[in-house]
């Protein structure tokens, strides 16, 4: 595998992970937000990942990460009978979203976690490139 492969990896790692990162932002910004019927009301978003394997120029096998799309969540939204809310509807229910704030701050650590281990592979990999250029020099 080449440096140039790791670099890819990574880079497109942390791309992925920035697009997740904005998910969960989005879905914690509209946590408690509130609608006057279920049609309209915001549904958390999730990103789906894919891989995709390429057939590398020295016949080794490389791997780059992508988002496929970004799908609702079905979890089902919660009304709450809230007759003086002005969002409430004829029967005095006010639906809210369904963002679970607990698991998105559980994923926005894991995104971060992995944006960092991303940045700290192209880190070594730099090093690593800085080595070989001293040892040629020598």
């Amino acid at each position: 595998m080449s440096f140039v492969d790791i670099y890819q990896i990574a880079g497109s790692a942390m791309n992925v992970q920035s697009i997740r990162l904005n998910t969960v932002a989005s879905n914690l910004a509209n946590a408690e937000a509130a609608a006057p019927d279920e049609a309209s009301a915001y549904r958390a978003i999730k990103p789906v990942f894919q891989t995709l394997y390429e057939q590398g120029n020295g016949g080794g096998v490389s791997a780059n990460v992508q988002i496929a799309g970004v799908v609702q969540s079905d979890a089902p939204l919660e009304s709450r009978y809230e007759p003086d809310h002005p969002m409430a509807n004829e029967q005095g229910y006010v639906t809210y979203s369904n963002v679970n704030t607990v698991q998105e701050m559980a994923d926005m650590m894991a995104a971060t976690r992995a944006f960092e281990t991303s940045v700290d592979i192209m880190s070594r990999a730099r090093s690593m490139q800085q080595g070989l250029l001293k040892l040629g020099g020598m």
